[in-house]
């Protein structure tokens, strides 16, 4: 179930949204069961579904991104900012996040600013990304939210985070595959599911190689953000990450204990069939 504070819940409002941006009419079909729906293997669909749900609940009027990068679930990232403010809400309205990854898309500053009204620096390893991410969050007239290009790629939270500077909270949502093949392998999957062949080079879901796969895939970078975090133990009050199967928690877990991590939460989280979880973690005492 999406957190209680969801904004999300049950079908999308289809018609409602359409209201709120046209250009989604063009988009809706019908459905025997919700009554309209889009088709979500189409791109160009979802952006827009996006941009719909961007303008008519966060008050976000400019979203777009460069062909072929990841098209966020609103939702699910919406739930996960959510129920780490339940963790922390003991800090009070002022907080400040470290977006780790934070991608063209700057999906997790711009919900967050707009549902807590947290302050946010994203960082990435991509140039091009953090760029994009900087002139949405101009076009959209945001203060708060600062954008810094990760020049290491092999570091996450060293390069990012200056001497002396403090986080409440960092966030992350890692790449979870190991290869290019294993990443269309998951989408061949997903398309299957929905009744569709695979075409040729494309992701139902979207996303450039540095948002997708890395070396080692998701556990050898949980491994290394896990390690890293203990050198800052004193700059972030805590560390936060998506964690996409749960087969890896306990790797992850063994990492965190021997980083010297005094206390850990695993937050479980399902939008639909799909299940995931964060896990959050810090040195405090």
């Amino acid at each position: 179930m999406l957190h209680p504070k969801n904004k999300h819940q049950g079908h999308y409002p289809l018609k409602e949204l359409a209201k709120t941006l046209p250009e989604l009419n063009k988009f809706l079909i019908a459905h025997p069961v919700e009554g309209e729906t889009i088709d979500f293997t189409n791109p160009e669909a979802v952006l827009t579904l996006n941009q719909a749900l961007l303008k008519h609940y966060y008050a976000i009027s400019h979203f777009t991104l460069p062909k072929g990068y990841l098209t966020p679930p609103i939702p699910g990232r919406a739930d996960m900012l959510l129920y780490l403010a339940d963790l922390i809400k003991k800090f009070g309205p002022k907080v400040r996040v470290l977006d780790i990854g934070v991608g063209a898309n700057c999906i997790y500053p711009l919900l967050g600013r707009s549902l807590l009204g947290w302050s946010f620096v994203g960082s990435d390893i991509n140039l091009a990304a953090v760029n994009w991410a900087k002139d949405l969050v101009k076009k959209n007239r945001l203060s708060n939210i600062e954008l810094r290009h990760q020049n290491n790629p092999k570091s996450l939270f060293r390069g990012v985070i200056g001497p002396g500077e403090k986080f409440d909270l960092t966030i992350c949502n890692p790449p979870f595959f190991a290869s290019k093949k294993e990443a269309e392998e998951e989408s061949q999957r997903k398309w299957k599911h929905l009744g569709h062949s695979l075409k040729a080079d494309h992701r139902n879901f979207g996303g450039e190689s540095h948002e997708l796969w890395c070396a080692g895939g998701e556990p050898a970078f949980l491994a290394q953000m896990g390690a890293e975090s203990a050198e800052f133990a004193q700059s972030v009050k805590w560390f936060s990450t998506l964690v996409s199967k749960a087969a890896h928690l306990k790797a992850f877990d063994r990492v965190l204990e021997k980083a010297g991590a005094t206390e850990m939460h695993i937050i479980d989280m399902q939008q639909g069939q799909k299940k995931s979880r964060v896990v959050a973690w810090t040195f405090k005492t």
